[in-house]
């Protein structure tokens, strides 16, 4: 039974939809208002051999809706009619929908009497699609953000309900950018519940350019050195820590945590290692400058500085990266 909120207003039955890390606090502060919501099911990935060992292991949504108690879904696609049926028998007033990681069928989304409601991690309309803060960075993206979205059967292209900026700054990378929506997001929705319980919420249509950030692949992941400097800085940040930037030389692939442009002139073709000692650092050229790459992963080996690898390693001189 839905519980009593404020002013003996019932709480909307609400299902939750998503699946990795980024959806667990908008989850949780779904369910931390009680006198909003009722979080009566969690639909989720199916489990997934994960990490190294590939071990079949449950989503960090599932993990989370197990410890509290809450029902699981796992469809193998959303558009089955028997999770169909199941959707329909939650009797849902809404559904929140954060990362989950399938596209929703019409039917699906004419379920709930106020239908689903999306967190996304971009000021639409600009990157729409799977890995939008990614691309934010990689692109040298000033800004990014969160929008909530009554959703429709497109692509992230349903109205825009509530919005809210976040800055890119040199530094930012995608590890960093992540957590700060994650947290925007969570207080985002709950402003959204709040003001569609009051009948408040505005739906704004999606108009201007908009753009797609598809899945990060290993292809998209690989440094093209013929790029500016500030180009690849902004490339590298963006793919930090997952799955990094990554380059190859003498057969062997190379991870790259950070790099950054040195406003010397490039003397070499694009990917030359111009100097790799202790001192003066990993210099390499990209397609206008040289740049120093600061932190670099060798296969089977972790994250370091690039200072502290080559004082074990050596690179040889006028090689290639990328090659």
């Amino acid at each position: 039974s839905a519980q009593r909120g404020r002013e003996g207003v019932s709480a909307m039955r609400a299902v939750f939809m998503g699946t990795p890390d980024f959806a667990v606090p908008i989850a949780a502060a779904l369910a931390g208002r009680p006198d909003l919501a009722e979080v009566v099911a969690v639909v989720t990935q199916p489990d997934r051999p994960r990490g190294r060992g590939k071990k079949v292991l449950a989503s960090p949504v599932k993990a989370w809706a197990i410890e509290n108690r809450i029902p699981v879904l796992q469809p193998v696609r959303a558009r089955d009619a028997a999770f169909i049926e199941e959707m329909r028998a939650l009797r849902p007033d809404v559904a929140v929908v954060a990362a989950f990681g399938q596209i929703l069928p019409q039917e699906l989304l004419d379920i709930p009497a106020h239908g689903c409601i999306n967190v996304h991690a971009s000021l639409l309309p600009r990157w729409r699609g799977a890995a939008p803060i990614q691309h934010a960075v990689m692109a040298g993206d000033a800004v990014s953000g969160i929008t909530t979205m009554q959703m429709d059967a497109g692509l992230d292209t349903g109205d825009m309900l509530l919005r809210r900026a976040v800055p890119i700054t040199p530094e930012t990378t995608y590890g960093m950018l992540h957590n700060a929506l994650m947290e925007i997001g969570a207080e985002l929705i709950v402003e959204t519940m709040e003001q569609l319980a009051a009948g408040r919420l505005v739906r704004t249509p999606q108009t201007g350019d908009s753009c797609y950030a598809p899945r990060i692949t290993r292809e998209t992941a690989q440094i093209d050195w013929s790029r500016p400097a500030r180009e690849l800085d902004a490339f590298v940040r963006g793919l930090n820590p997952m799955p990094y930037a990554v380059t190859s030389h003498a057969g062997a692939v190379y991870k790259i945590g950070r790099l950054h442009a040195t406003g010397r002139p490039a003397s070499a073709a694009p990917g030359t290692i111009v100097s790799a000692d202790p001192k003066g650092g990993l210099i390499v050229a990209a397609g206008d400058e040289e740049v120093a790459v600061t932190e670099l992963q060798a296969p089977g080996k972790k994250m370091m500085e690039a200072a502290a690898y080559l004082r074990g390693h050596c690179f040889e001189k006028n090689t290639r990266f990328g090659v």
